[in-house]
């Protein structure tokens, strides 16, 4: 009759060395086991699984912390790209998925953002539009599709744009007109003339074609760019 082997023993731990790497406080630990290998694994961890040398550290403990491991670089990779700027949910998980982390993984990353606040869509896009509106002013159209080039859901963008503009009581007339006065204003002279020009005048269709284009690429609608063209018009007139 044969004999059943003896079950291989675990390994056990034979050291765990905090992992140093620049000027940050060290985040990451080295955990050494009796048969030679090593893992590398954010501190947090070890001090949940209360990780100790002499431990054993069988093939389901290690599975675990190595999964709790990848979750946890994924956490910190998250919130090192929110760090440097607001971003939406679906542009996170695209930088997220470049750095080849699994899907099901991003997916309970940005849940667990999501719950403590981290990551708002709703509140980015707000953020997003009046900021636009304050530096750089455009038109309802083309805040909605960079809104939805950043990731933003179609709706949650609409809805962003809409409050923003409500809140702020300006319209694609009124950012239209402060747009071309700033582009005027970066022009010189030169082109305050032509605009002044006489109907049919090479240089002030030249102007007006320029001015147009300028307007209709920050997604303004034919009629505010004609309104805003037709008062700097007005203005130019004025002041020649």
């Amino acid at each position: 009759m044969e004999r059943t082997p003896p079950p291989t023993p675990s390994p056990r731990i034979a050291a765990i060395q905090v992992v140093r790497r620049g000027p940050s406080p060290p985040n990451r630990a080295r955990v050494e086991l009796d048969d030679g290998t090593r893992l590398e694994i954010a501190l947090e961890i070890v001090s949940h699984q209360a990780l100790r040398v002499g431990d054993p550290l069988d093939a389901e403990l290690r599975s675990v912390i190595e999964d709790a491991d990848l979750r946890w670089r994924a956490r910190e990779a998250a919130l090192s790209l929110l760090s440097h700027r607001a971003r939406a949910r679906q542009e996170l998980a695209r930088r997220l998925r470049k750095k080849d982390f699994p899907g099901a993984v991003i997916r309970d990353c940005l849940d667990e953002l999501e719950a403590r606040g981290f990551l708002d869509d709703a509140e980015f896009a707000r953020s997003f539009v009046r900021g636009r509106l304050r530096v750089r002013p455009r038109g309802r159209a083309g805040l909605h599709s960079e809104l939805r080039r950043l990731g933003v859901d179609d709706a949650v963008a609409q809805t962003a744009v809409d409050g923003v503009f409500q809140e702020e009581s300006t319209s694609d007339a009124d950012l239209a007109l402060d747009a071309a006065r700033g582009w005027l204003k970066r022009q010189g002279g030169a082109i305050q003339a032509a605009l002044a020009g006489p109907p049919f005048d090479p240089d002030r269709d030249k102007a007006r074609r320029r001015l147009h284009g300028y307007l209709a690429r920050r997604g303004f609608p034919a009629g505010a760019a004609r309104a805003a063209m037709a008062t700097l018009e007005s203005e130019a007139a004025g002041n020649s």
